[in-house]
């Protein structure tokens, strides 16, 4: 993020505009909208403006461009048809610390004005730093439709009743939950379909009969995906929004834990090999205090919770001491690293069979079933198996898979940084030190990564593909 969204209050404070086309009319209409005193300064005006100034709407005054024309001015815009005079705007404006837009100019604004979808008092607004303003208006038309005319008068609504709210509820938490449950249920239907009052009634019977002591907690045990946040599940994403706090581990990505409720604790119990930050059982236990203090608990985890994640342990201690929980699935980082490195886990040719184990260093060796592992006709996939590679390799070997049999191991895989190494079981150590791949990797085994070259589809802007 290249620029902090903010939204202005400029009711009845003075902006100027300078310029007198129809671009500064534009701007001009977005201006009263706002309910801002506007002063246009231009040698000509347009028909627009001309009229608004008649109807005492903007003061027009006819003249050159001059630097005390912005004094007082909370904020500026330049919108002339001259580039010079557009800088002169911008270099005079920022001398006098006002928050100054030239159309067309990013280089010159300090603030930029974003495609808006107004539905006051609740007010979007979409910006591309100024880059691609055709693609911020696409994005704004998309949002358009997906949002009734009617949610401004949800918020309106809302904002009638917010006193009562704080009144009944003595803690912001309780509050927000209270919020929560009701922009989900029928209140909202009576808004969408005009039965304003109808709403207004319903939202004082859920505030007159809610109860007041503390809400039980309730844990998330949430699947966060291999890395791409356009992976998780709509379940998944809900959830994430009504946290108060994330418990989370080193295998979700950054662009995930962007999803997470902003102003929810982060709780980080990322495990590495010999570097546990909380063992697992107290990690149990954690889950399990936070949800009795009356919190909703997120925990989120690389992958799914089900598949090496250790979420059976967890609820195993949640049900113990009685803590309510949900689990969502989520995309395994099998499912998901191979499908992004063009390497299908069966195929009809090459495997009828897929493998999952973990490589984990157990006690100084791996403890896998070789035999197992071995067998034609089939896709491995080893996850956490980076530190113990050259060993599985030659494991592998000893059992008699072929020194030729194709292996991809995956670095990062789904995101933009993911790296992927291909070689066979007799080279694949070696080049994968050599390439510096790091955790979390993902080992694939198996004739299926011929398949890689004609199938790779995914284009990383970080790719460092072999």
């Amino acid at each position: 993020m290249q620029a902090l969204p903010i939204f202005l209050n400029i009711k009845q404070r003075p902006c100027v505009v300078i310029g007198g086309g129809e671009v500064a009319a534009r701007k001009v209409t977005m201006l009263l909208k706002a309910d801002a005193t506007i002063t246009v300064v231009a040698p000509a005006f347009c028909h627009e403006l001309q009229s608004l100034a008649v109807a005492h709407k903007i003061q027009c005054i006819q003249s050159t461009y001059a630097p005390t024309q912005l004094n007082g001015a909370c904020l500026i815009i330049a919108a002339t048809d001259t580039a010079t005079v557009n800088e002169t705007v911008s270099n005079d404006a920022k001398a006098l610390n006002i928050p100054v837009n030239v159309v067309d100019a990013p280089a010159l604004c300090t603030f930029t004005m974003g495609s808006i979808i107004d539905r006051s008092p609740v007010v979007i607004a979409v910006s591309s730093e100024g880059n691609a303003p055709v693609l911020a208006r696409y994005i704004r038309t998309k949002i358009e439709t997906m949002l009734p005319a009617t949610y401004g008068r949800i918020a309106a609504i809302a904002g009638e009743f917010r006193d009562k709210v704080k009144a009944k509820f003595a803690t912001t938490q309780a509050r927000r939950i209270f919020w929560e449950d009701v922009l989900q249920g029928p209140m909202v239907e009576r808004v969408l379909s005009g039965q304003e009052q109808a709403a207004r009634e319903l939202l004082q019977n859920l505030i007159d009969n809610q109860e007041t002591t503390p809400n039980k907690g309730e844990v998330f045990l949430v699947g966060g995906g291999p890395g791409d946040p356009d992976l998780l599940t709509l379940r998944a994403l809900r959830l994430m929004q009504q946290c108060d706090v994330c418990v989370y581990d080193k295998l979700v990505s950054p662009e995930v834990m962007q999803l997470v409720r902003r102003d929810a604790e982060l709780i980080y119990v990322g495990k590495a090999r010999d570097q546990h930050t909380l063992p697992q059982e107290e990690i149990n236990e954690l889950l399990a205090r936070l949800a009795l203090e009356g919190k909703r608990v997120l925990r989120l985890k690389g992958g799914d919770p089900f598949i090496f994640g250790r979420g059976g342990e967890e609820i195993e201690t949640l049900m113990q001491h009685g803590v309510p929980f949900q689990v969502v699935p989520g995309i395994t980082a099998a499912n998901g690293v191979s499908s992004y490195a063009g390497i299908p886990l069966t195929h009809r040719d090459y495997a009828q069979a897929c493998l999952f184990t973990t490589g984990h260093l157990k006690d100084g060796s791996l403890d896998l079933d070789w035999a197992a592992l071995a067998r034609p006709k089939q896709t491995v996939v080893i996850y956490m198996g980076l530190v113990g590679l050259a060993q599985i390799c030659e494991k592998l070997i000893a059992q008699g898979v072929s020194p030729s049999m194709p292996v991809a191991v995956v670095q990062q895989g789904t995101t933009q940084r993911q790296k992927v190494v291909v070689a066979t079981l007799a080279d694949l150590a070696e080049k994968v030190s050599a390439a510096g791949l790091r955790a979390p990797c993902l080992t694939i085994i198996g004739e299926v990564v011929k398949l890689r070259e004609q199938l790779a589809w995914f284009e990383p802007a970080a790719a460092n593909s072999n």
